[in-house]
């Protein structure tokens, strides 16, 4: 199964921008800490920008968030980067000459849209701030 690493390479991105204000904020730097590739990163942040959480100017080194952490939820985050907005997915592809192949797909889709609508709940009560203190936290119980 394929799955996608960009909603926590978004979170790492901006948490990497808030931490660091003061610091090296380019692409480079951003994808080394993400081992991942800076046009990746610019892309990604091309989307964070465009979704209103994040301020890049053309030729500035200096992304900023555009509201304090503790008003970015994990949800923001999600919105902003996935394109499907859909967690769970359904195969289409059933016999549709069986009772199971003809009703499974339905059935699926009325329960992964419970598990799609809990999960964005669960996503908007986690702000991102939480998420920055938490790396700090670890960072410094890491470093005792």
């Amino acid at each position: 199964m394929k799955y996608s690493h960009k909603l926590s390479d978004a979170v790492h991105v901006l948490s990497y921008i808030e931490i660091f204000q003061d610091e090296d904020l380019s692409s480079k730097a951003i994808a080394d800490s993400i081992e991942s590739n800076p046009s990746l990163i610019r892309r990604l942040m091309s989307s964070l920008s465009k979704a209103g959480l994040l301020i890049t100017r053309s030729g500035s080194v200096s992304p900023r968030l555009s509201r304090p952490a503790d008003q970015i939820s994990l949800l923001d985050i999600y919105l902003a980067i996935d394109d499907s907005h859909e967690l769970l997915h359904v195969d289409k592809k059933t016999n549709m000459n069986c009772p199971v192949g003809r009703n499974i797909q339905d059935t699926l889709n009325v329960a992964y849209d419970q598990v799609q609508k809990a999960a964005e709940k669960s996503m908007q009560s986690i702000v991102l701030q939480d998420l920055i203190e938490d790396v700090l936290m670890r960072e410094k119980n890491r470093n005792k």
